[in-house]
């Protein structure tokens, strides 16, 4: 019995999923129950904002309005740091409040310093609540003719084109090394730094800039891809001897019970 006791266990701990790929239960947020409750004009937000990039991160209305997002009564009480929407002038150093890189390179920009007098804010190219992943997508003749040409914002997309690839392809490497259950989080830690340097680095608007420093980031790059190959093959190694070897005790416990 007590071998049976034993395997049991071992079984358990193979299979047993722990509390954080649980997760914890999502928090319900006063602003999305009641905006969602309401005609188009006030539920468009909400239906907007399911699709955007805040929402896929957890990001939700108070991050922006302030407020208190847990308390229908007070949620818009100015105590409880509710600003309502934000003026136009103010959007850059909100948004700067998560996003410090971009928001330096903004303002120093040419757009940046068109602020107040006609010049595009960080919702213009991203949008206010349906916020768009940041990608060279949004570098589109469509989206900078709004406001002048496109040279230059060409010139700029054709800079980043290699390092945006090869930004991609590691991703998606990562996301094949988490499905075979290997700890991948120095490399995210990694390619997180990287490729916020990169979307700061290119509101500065810089052709020689971006050219340089996607350079210095391609190099880093390169050296993160090589290090997590080498890395990974070696982990890869481990886990399999790890799993052989519990099998072989799991086979020789049952052999000996049955005999």
């Amino acid at each position: 019995m007590r071998r049976w006791g034993i395997i049991l266990m071992l079984l358990a701990a193979c299979v047993m999923p722990s509390t954080q790929a649980m997760g914890a239960a999502p928090q319900v947020i006063v602003c999305i129950q009641c905006h969602a409750a309401q005609p188009a004009r006030l539920s468009d937000p909400v239906t907007l904002w399911q699709t955007s990039i805040h929402a896929e991160h957890g990001i939700t209305c108070n991050a922006c309005h302030g407020g208190d997002p847990m308390d229908a009564a007070n949620s818009m009480d100015p105590a409880r740091g509710y600003r309502g929407v934000p003026a136009p002038t103010s959007v850059p150093a909100l948004c700067g409040g998560c996003h410090m890189g971009v928001t330096k390179h903004y303002m120093n920009s040419a757009h940046g310093r068109a602020l107040g007098r006609g010049g595009p804010t960080c919702v213009t190219c991203h949008g206010s609540h349906d916020i768009t992943r940041a990608s060279l997508e949004l570098i589109s003749k469509k989206n900078c003719t709004t406001c002048h040409t496109f040279d230059k914002a060409l010139m700029i997309r054709r800079a980043m084109v290699k390092t945006d690839g090869m930004l991609k392809a590691i991703e998606k490497r990562i996301t094949i090394l988490k499905s075979q259950g290997i700890d991948t989080d120095p490399l995210e830690k990694k390619l997180f730094s990287l490729r916020n340097r990169f979307h700061a680095m290119y509101h500065s608007l810089d052709v020689t800039l971006i050219r340089e420093e996607s350079a210095h980031i391609q190099a880093e790059l390169e050296k993160t891809s090589g290090a997590g190959g080498a890395g990974t093959g070696y982990l890869v190694g481990v886990i399999a001897v790890g799993w052989a070897l519990l099998a072989a005790l799991l086979f020789s416990m049952i052999k000996k019970n049955i005999d």
